[in-house]
This record gives structure tokens, sequence and C-alpha cells, in this order.
């Protein structure tokens, strides 16, 4: 049975451009690095030959012993060189003999030499090469060096003739990277994209049905989400050229630069038929036109107004799609964003609960992780974490790995690099006084108490008052499931446990510190926003105020409000009675379990760090506890109630 014949070889990939034009990695115009030293070796080998090749085939003796052996008759011939003073003579047995005499000879050694029967004197022509080597390295090193002038010349000239040229990259199938099977999560905008990544490489089952695909796609999300990574699964995915640049690509401090390395761009991408055009960063080119302080840009302006020329230039058919990435979509020019340019915005948010469980397994992998470590309660630690940060979470609890002299990472591990990650390095070095220690304690316990005993707040996960970046102690809450709403009772929970730390210290010292400044800046925030934007009081009503334009944009030249003065000292008085209402109710809470407010600082001054659940255990224990009956307090006893 014949065999079929193997298949042909893939053709190799296409090389880097290097944006000249020139393949990357291999040399322009001119001589190859090696020829000049090839020349130079071949000078100096005719050289070392010719002036070690000679005739000389005598052996060598001293010219006093010439003069003796002539005085005694034993020379046959002599030859003498005028011109070096070489001596070359035949004795009576037929030996050959060679020396070197003076310059010139003096007159008893001439009279003598010329008394024999056979002398010759002779005038030796020098080398060629030799006598040329003087002239030849001069003008060697003047001919190196005009070519050296040129070549510098010709590359300045050709960096100036292609500065007008894309700097974009190329990518194609042979080379796919990164694909979509490497992006954890995002199902959305991978279906989305899929779309696209389809229509290039089977178009027909499109036009059958009459679909058109979108000419630009831009993706839309915070940083770090990873619009970059989902660009190169495309690449991989696409089975098509792939151009990726950047937004800072096109900026030069020529004016038409940018416009004309645009239109190579789209040129290059129509000479491949069909293609994907990546520009990430695209709000450097594409801020709105007419707007900001200090004048336009022209240079940005025209990258821009050729840009939308050329995505207004090719019909769908050509197979030509461009994507974009910016996490500014507020700052982009209207005409950039309009149907028939880029039709469609793919958002890629901030990833959910089950996306970072994803995305955490997925950085995890290639790294030795213990049994023990939990990755699913990682995630739901991390709400608000991007791709990338969850990425720098697993690659520190690595480094925490490494420094403990672990061959694992240990849950020990993730919760240190999770502490450093959102709180900052521990500064365990601080020297706190006793006094200090134990007021710290009761803050955290004031919040924890209250965390613990609301019921809508969010479960407490652990408490410590080691300091941690620039807090001296923290309470950490984990939410059991991700909130995209956020209710008038939960709101109003999360201010009590915000009072919680500065109504403990007032509750058992009978002072107040500094140590609640940042709790109060948070919770006035809140407060503000429940009466401004939420329309969460009752005096106020179902009312929104405030102003979100840049400033930056020329949208808005200063801060404005358009509410008058009259509203605005109703907000304030309702911002003020909100406040006042959670804080004498987180008053009354942390009264009513006193004794557990003490327990758990107790357990805080002698571990320093507790669990959550630890905490409800401290609660439960003094809800089994009696309250002990109030003494009557005593003269000069002061404020202190702290046992």
């Amino acid at each position: 049975m014949a065999s079929n014949p193997p298949p042909p070889p893939p053709p190799p990939p296409p090389p880097e451009s290097d944006g000249d034009g020139s393949a990357k990695g291999q040399p322009a115009t001119g001589w190859s690095r090696y020829a000049v030293w090839i020349l130079l070796g071949s000078v100096l080998a005719i050289f070392l030959v010719t002036s070690l090749s000679g005739d000389d085939a005598g052996e060598e003796i001293v010219y006093s012993d010439f003069l003796e052996r002539v005085t005694e008759s034993q020379i046959v011939d002599v030859v003498y060189d005028n011109s070096d003073g070489g001596i070359d003579f035949t004795d009576t047995s037929g030996l050959e003999f060679t020396t070197i005499g003076p310059i010139p000879l003096p007159d008893d050694d001439h009279a003598l030499i010329t008394s024999l029967t056979a002398f010759e004197f002779k005038n030796s022509k020098p080398n060629f090469f030799v006598s040329m080597i003087p002239l030849l390295i001069p003008v060697s090193l003047l001919i190196l060096f005009f070519v050296w002038m040129q070549r510098r010349a010709q590359g300045q000239m050709g960096g100036i003739m292609s500065i007008g040229r894309s700097k974009a990259k190329t990518y194609s199938t042979e080379r796919p990277g990164t694909m979509f099977d490497d992006v954890a999560g995002y199902e959305g905008v991978k279906q989305e994209i899929t779309e696209i990544v389809d229509f290039l490489k089977h178009p027909e089952q499109f036009a059958e049905i009459g679909a058109r695909v979108p000419k630009g796609v831009l993706l839309v999300g915070p940083p770090g989400t990873g619009k970059t990574l989902i660009a190169k699964a495309v690449a991989g995915e696409a089975g098509v050229p792939f151009l990726s640049v950047t937004g800072s690509d096109f900026m030069e401090m020529f004016v038409g630069v940018g416009a004309s390395r645009v239109r190579d761009l789209f040129e290059s991408a129509r000479k491949m038929g069909k293609a994907i055009i990546f520009v990430d960063e695209i709000d450097s080119i594409g801020r709105k036109r007419g707007a900001g302080l200090g004048g336009g840009h022209d240079e940005r302006e025209q990258t821009l107004n050729q840009m939308l020329s050329e995505m207004d230039g090719f019909e769908g058919s050509e197979g030509i799609v461009m994507m974009g990435a910016t996490n500014r979509p507020d700052i982009l020019d209207p005409a950039l964003l309009r149907p028939g340019r880029f039709d469609r915005q793919v958002v890629v948010p901030l990833p959910e609960l089950s996306d970072r469980d994803a995305i955490l397994r997925v950085h995890s992998k290639g790294k030795r992780v213990a049994s023990d470590v939990d990755l699913a309660l990682l995630a739901r630690g991390t709400p608000g974490m991007s791709g990338a940060d969850l990425a720098n979470l697993i690659n520190e609890a690595a480094l925490y790995a490494v420094r403990d002299g672990a061959d694992e990472i240990h849950q020990r591990h993730i919760e240190s690099a999770r502490d450093r990650v959102i709180m900052g390095q521990r500064r365990d070095s601080m020297a706190l006084s006793d006094t200090e220690k134990e007021a710290i304690a009761y803050h955290e316990a004031g919040h924890a108490v209250c965390a613990v005993v609301l019921p809508t707040a969010d479960p407490l996960h652990k408490v410590t008052i080691i300091p941690s970046g620039m807090a001296l102690g923290v309470t950490m809450q984990l939410p059991e499931e991700e909130r995209h709403i956020y209710r008038e009772d939960y709101i109003l929970d999360r201010l009590v446990v915000m009072f919680g730390g500065r109504m403990a210290e007032d509750l058992v010292f009978g002072v107040m510190s500094t140590g609640a400044s940042n709790d109060l800046l948070q919770a006035t925030g809140l407060a503000r926003n429940m009466v401004r934007e939420w329309g969460m009081s009752r005096e106020i009503g179902p009312m929104a105020w405030g102003s979100h334009n840049q400033v930056f944009l020329g949208e808005d030249m200063m801060q404005t409000r358009d509410y008058s003065d009259e509203t605005a000292r109703v907000i304030d008085t309702e911002v003020h009675r909100i406040l006042s209402e959670q804080q004498t109710r987180c008053r009354e809470t942390l009264t009513e379990y006193r004794l557990g407010l003490d327990l758990v600082a107790r357990a805080l001054l002698e571990h320093e760090t507790i669990s959550g659940e630890e905490v409800e255990r401290l609660i439960d224990v003094s809800r089994a506890t009696p309250a002990p009956e109030p003494q009557p307090a005593e003269v000069g006893s002061g404020d202190d109630a702290s046992a």
C-alpha cells in the first residue's frame, strides 16, 4: 500500500519589521560587519609572509669570524649587499654562510674583500608590500573614516525618510502566544471578541444572512483588568495578521508625522487583505478636539482626523477590523465613538467573585501551593481587585514563602500577602506605649463588636492591632457575596461600624483621640452621598445634585453647584442628622455589649491578632454572662471604666 507523501513544512513566519522596511535583526545596506576585518587580516597576512620569507639559507656567523676566514683564504666567493650590509659567502668546503657587516665597509675591510678572486657588490630592491606599509596605513584609515561617515549619513537620512512609517508590530498564526483559554473569566467579553475572530475566519457565514461586522471594537475598563491580554488572545486566535501599536507611537515633535504613520498603518493592513489593527491607550490620540486649558494640540488633532478618515475610507468587506483599549472613555472624541467607526464598546469590568476565583487559579499554576490554601476564600476577600492586583497578590505570597523558608505557599503566606497589598507593610519596629496599645485595642474592638452584632453588616474576618501601612490597627470584613446595589439599612449599619472605634474610646476612657480621623472622613462622605446623590433623605426628597464634569476637559472651569444656599444648608443639616443618629445608635450598641467589648480588647492586647470566629465566641460568652449590677461611683474615681 503506497503511503501518502508527507505534507510540506509550514512557511517560516514573516520577520518582524523595524519600522524602516528592513527585517529585524538583519543589517541594512552596506558592507558586512566582517568585511573590514577580513580585508585587514588579508593585508596583515601578506605583510607577514613577504617579510618572513627570504632566500637566506646559509648558517649565520659573526662578522669577525668572516674577516678571519678571509685572512686565512678560506673564502671562495662573497656577495655584499650595500643596502643592508648583508654578506653571503661560500667557504672552500662548499658550505654557505651569512653575516652582517657595517655600512659602509671600512677601507681596510673593503680592500681585504676586494682582494678575493670572486666577490660581488649588489643593491637589493626592497619588498613592494613592505615599502607600501607606511603609505597604506594612513590611506586605509582615511578610507575607513569616509566609509563610516557615509554609512552614518545614510542611516540618518534613512531615519528621516522613515519617520512617517508605522511602528506597528505584526503577529501571525505561526506565533499565537496567548489564547482565549489563557484568559480566565470574562466569558461575555470573550464571546463578543470571538464574533470578530469568526467573521475574519469565515466571512461567508455572515454574508449569507446579510450581517455586517462592526468596523471598530473599543475595550473599556479600569487599569489592570486585562484589556491588552484579551487583545493578545485575539492575535493568537484570529488566524489573520494582527497589527499592534500604542497611541504614543503616533506622536512626534513634527506636525504631520502621526497622520503619516496612520496612513502607513492602514495601507499595510490593506495589503494584507484581512487584518486586525489594535491601538492600545487610544485615548492618547483620541482625546476630544478643541477642549482643555492651554489651547489645542495640532499634532494630536491631525492624527485623530487622519484616523477618522481612514476608518471611514474602507468598507466592511475589506476584512479590516480596528480594536482599541482605554480606561478613559469619557475623554474620547464623540466622532471616534459614533457608529461606523467604533460601533461596539466592550466593557471589561473589575472581575466578579467567580472571575477572581478563576484568575487566582490561573496565576497559581506553576507555583507550589499547599493543600491548606483556600483560593475561594481569597477570592471572597479581594473585592474590587483587578486581574493585575490578583497576580501581584499571588507573587507576594510566593515571596513570603521564600522568606519564610517554606517549600510551598501556605494559607498564612496568602494572608500576609493580602494584608501587605491591602493595608501596607507591617511596622513591627514601631514602639507604642501601653496606654496607646490599650486605646488602639478598644478602638478596633469597637469596630469588631459592631460588625458582629449588627444584622446587615459584612461578616468579620479578623482584627489586629499590629501597625500596618498608615494604620495603627485594622478591622477586616469580608462580604459573603458580591454587592451591586446597596440598601439603606446596609449603609446605616456600615456607618455604625465606622463609628465603633470612636464610641468605644469615648465609652471606656471618657475622651476621644485622633485615631478616628479616617473613619470620620469616610463616614461623612458616605452620608453626603446618601443625601446628595442617592435620595435617602426625607427632607431633601428624590433629588440628586453634584457636577462630575472634568475640569481639564474644558467642560467645567470651576466646581459649580446647581442648588441654592438654602438647599445647601438643608443638605448639611441632613448629613449631620444622619451621622449623629448613627453615632448614638453605635454608643447604645457598645453599651449593650460592653462586656464583649472588654473581652475582645483584652484578647487583642494578649494576642495582637484574632479571627472573626474568636470575636463571635467572645461575644457569645458575654451574652451568657450576667451583667454586673451597677455600683455607685465614688467621689474622685474618674471616668475610666475599663477593667
